[in-house]
């Protein structure tokens, strides 16, 4: 039968895609469930990295290192450290007390392993600690003319390009001589200037009366000058107790304006993933993860593949790029984190004499967690806003706009098994006959009340073409919103359009006679 009209916008007509309602409702809730799955995958991950016994270590080794005072001095610990005096009291008293567990409580010897020290007798000192001083030149900045004959020195504050590279006195050991940076080494962000690596350097001794000896003739020759800028010290520590490394770096910067300004980092990492049968639970979230990744990488491709250039005017799209890379990102960090424990791991505990730069490993850890964090964050976003709002709330507002009543398919699918369930169990009548039985029950009252036989199957007959017409047109199950008309159909609009004004006109005439009547009353 040939077509009598189209209600689409111009050119052949689009293909019609039907979809059964239970189909497209099963496949949005695949769809959240394997997105809720992936959330609950990452918050696994994200989570399983950490836990309590991090936060206990860094509490007892700050306490250790940052709150205990000067022996004679109450006032004087390391976050309270004011001027160089008070930084050599330190690194004699606290410090020193602090880095050498090798007696218990009684004075009796407590391990038989050569120069080893347990800091609380739990927490190995891994190799020795390392102190390390960056310096600027004198003459670095400016003096005001009229101040000259005050001031013949001037020391800025530290850059890389004001940094003193020359060596200064005695001369002879590292401490007196500059070592050059490492360039893999990540740069350390202060209070007041940002310092690389490298520096005038030493490590202590694996003795303490070494140690000791060592600051006082810093100390007596001046290794602390105007020019000294900032002094590291880091060290690590491992507690195979719970199986986590620290990562201690105590700073103190010298400003050019006076005094010092303290500052620390404590790190709590898990450097050995894969020792406990939890860590392989990780691990096989790790795996999930990527497979994830490699899925929802997948469907956005076919979709900028079909949307071109329509696909980036999203927002929501952008937001699923952003997460995307994000993931991208973590992996990236744990494979690298990985690769680097594996290569140093080894070769920093096998010389025990030397400093193990630990650091450069919990550096990118953190860096690991951090992204985490943010992918995390944003992959609920996308789950509350993305899911939600977009979706529902633009199918609400499509179906007001249209003048027909929102359908929430979820409800209708539950509402519906519900039903079918009850009437297996013969706990209720079919819904056909209650159906039959109400428009029976509608027909009687409708008798009842005064209209003629002609009125009520004028009525039914609108009915039953309005449900044809409402079936055919407005129907969930078809997605296409621009339906070809044939000439049967156009005929059958056509007429129910002739009723509906027949009937419009019939209700006006007797709302009149109403109206006459009521004004004759009055």
């Amino acid at each position: 039968m040939a077509e009598a009209s189209r209600w689409h916008r111009g050119g052949a007509p689009k293909p019609k895609l039907h979809y059964r309602k239970e189909v497209e409702i099963r496949t949005t809730l695949q769809e959240l469930s394997l997105y809720f799955i992936f959330l609950i995958n990452l918050c696994i991950l994200t989570f399983g990295m950490v836990n309590p016994h991090m936060y206990y270590l860094n509490k007892v080794m700050s306490s250790l290192f940052l709150d205990t005072s000067v022996p004679g001095d109450e006032r004087t610990n390391f976050k309270s450290i004011r001027s160089i005096t008070d930084f050599w009291k330190f690194m004699e008293g606290p410090l020193l007390e602090g880095l050498y567990w090798d007696a218990w409580y009684t004075n009796k010897t407590l391990y038989n392993l050569k120069n080893s020290s347990r800091i609380y007798y739990e927490n190995i000192l891994l190799g020795v600690p390392r102190v390390r001083q960056l310096r600027v030149r004198n003459n670095t900045c400016k003096v005001y003319s009229s101040f000259q004959s005050l001031m013949s020195e001037c020391y800025d504050k530290y850059t890389s390009s004001n940094e003193d590279t020359s060596d200064f006195g005695l001369k002879q050991e590292t401490e007196w001589k500059y070592s050059t940076p490492d360039s893999s080494s990540p740069w350390h962000w202060g209070f007041v200037g940002v310092y690389r690596n490298g520096g005038f350097i030493f490590t202590l001794s694996k003795s303490k009366s070494d140690t000791k000896n060592k600051f006082i003739n810093l100390r007596l020759n001046s290794w602390i000058t105007r020019g000294t800028r900032v002094i590291f010290i880091d060290f690590s520590l491992y507690n195979a107790n719970v199986n986590l490394f620290c990562i201690i770096r105590l700073v103190a910067e010298f400003p050019a304006t006076g005094g010092i300004i303290t500052s620390w980092q404590f790190y709590s990492v898990k450097l050995l993933r894969y020792v406990s049968h939890y860590d392989y639970i990780i691990a096989s979230c790790e795996i999930t993860f990527c497979i994830f990744l490699i899925v929802f990488t997948t469907q956005e491709a076919q979709k900028i593949r079909e949307f071109k250039s329509a696909y980036f005017k999203s927002v929501w799209n952008w937001l699923e790029l952003l997460l995307l890379v994000l993931c991208f990102v973590a992996v990236s960090f744990n494979i690298y984190c990985n690769i680097q424990i594996f290569l140093l791991l080894e070769d920093l505990l096998k010389n025990t004499e030397k400093y193990s730069d630990f650091y450069f490993l919990a550096y990118w850890y953190i860096y690991y967690n951090n992204i985490i964090a943010i992918t995390i964050f944003f992959a609920w976003i996308k789950n509350m806003f993305l899911a939600i709002i977009n979706d529902t709330y633009s199918e609400v507002k499509a179906d007001y706009s249209i003048g027909r009543r929102p359908d929430f398919e979820l409800g209708e699918m539950i509402k519906k098994s519900y039903n079918n369930a009850l009437e297996k169990l013969r706990l209720k009548k079919p819904q056909k006959d209650e159906d039959n039985k109400g428009k029976g029950d509608l027909a009687e009252q409708a008798r009842r009340e005064g209209f003629d036989e002609n009125e009520i199957q004028s009525a039914e007959q609108m009915k039953k073409w309005k449900e044809r017409l409402e079936k055919k047109y407005y129907s969930s199950e078809i997605q296409d919103d621009y339906q070809p008309v044939t000439q049967q159909e156009f005929r059958e609009l056509f007429l129910y359009a002739v009723e509906l004004e027949k009937e419009l006109h019939y209700v006006s005439l007797k709302l009149n006679r109403v109206m006459r009547r009521i004004s004759a009353l009055q």
